[in-house]
């Protein structure tokens, strides 16, 4: 399993401790984390932060994973940004379908709902899982309209 070089993350107070758990989890793998906040439990709105997570994915043709306490808010705000296609995982299954169908760049993560060993794996499944293409390819470029 071959993890990409760089991920952004950015996360609201409710998926701070989550972020920072994986943070920590890709960086012992070498992974480079280029984290936009926040950083601290104090509470935040998270819409500017996760725009701002979403900017670095855009700019650096890198994959994002955002946090909150569900994960639902962060992933309608980050699909309001184009050309990101943000996933809301809660399973193995989500995180490899959100690759392997939809070419998600983003994947949300809810702190609340989310066991840090779960999170783990379905970070290294959505940061793993290749697009498949083919029959995908028009729905996905439809997204993208």
């Amino acid at each position: 399993m071959k993890l990409p070089p760089r991920v952004a993350l950015a996360a609201d107070h409710a998926g701070f401790p989550l972020k920072e758990a994986i943070k920590k989890y890709l960086t012992s793998k070498g992974v480079d984390v280029i984290d936009s906040g926040t950083f601290s439990e104090e509470s935040v709105d998270y819409p500017a932060i996760i725009r701002k997570g979403c900017a670095v994915v855009l700019e650096q043709g890198i994959f994002g994973i955002i946090f909150g306490g569900s994960g639902n808010g962060e992933a309608m705000a980050a699909n309001k940004v184009r050309g990101i296609r943000a996933a809301l995982v809660y399973s193995d299954e989500t995180a490899r379908l959100a690759r392997a169908h939809n070419d998600a760049n983003v994947m949300s993560l809810g702190d609340r709902l989310t066991k840090e060993e779960d999170a783990k794996r379905f970070t290294d499944i959505f940061l793993t899982t290749d697009f498949e293409g083919g029959r995908h390819v028009k729905r996905v470029q439809d997204l993208d309209r």
